[in-house]
């Protein structure tokens, strides 16, 4: 049977790989790492007025397991970072990282001894979010943005 004789009766095809990555990009469920007053603002991206529904992430994991993005919201301590490393490593592949705030990316007005300057510093973070706290809908954005990475990278790690 020809291709266009098939392709003339409505089939379709494509590769795995394409179909991995619409499927993974589609449904990016995020792990809250709310540790200040961004949170609230995250909190908000999850409600039904910005309907996160519609891009994949209605449904926030509390279990690292079952998590593909974490959004790291507000400033961090130097104690809590082992323990949100301790969550990242928990996080099955392929994972990405989300630093949602000035706190987050920068340390932002917290220039003390006892908080990270960044959660760079010990995690690798995909997208980061400016603002102090940044809107909902920066987070919509910052989702977009990585379902594009994911859309661009190979999924299927092939044997040579």
């Amino acid at each position: 049977m020809s291709l266009d004789r098939v392709m003339g009766e409505g089939y379709f095809t494509t590769t795995v790989d394409a179909l991995t990555k619409w499927g993974r990009s589609n449904s990016v469920w995020p792990m809250p790492m709310g540790l200040a007053c961004c949170a609230i603002e995250m909190m908000a991206f999850a409600g039904p007025k910005y309907d996160a529904a519609r891009f994949g992430s209605e449904v926030f994991r509390f279990s690292p397991r079952q998590s593909d993005v974490m959004i790291v919201a507000g400033w961090c301590t130097y104690k809590m970072s082992h323990a949100i490393r301790r969550i990242w490593d928990q996080m099955p592949d392929p994972k990405w990282c989300i630093a949602m705030g000035a706190c987050a990316s920068t340390g932002g007005m917290h220039r003390c001894y006892g908080v990270v300057q960044g959660v760079d510093n010990f995690l690798p973070v995909d997208y980061y979010i400016s603002g102090c706290p940044p809107r909902p809908e920066s987070v919509i954005n910052a989702i977009l943005k990585i379902q594009d990475k994911i859309k661009e990278q190979q999924s299927l790690k092939l044997d040579s």
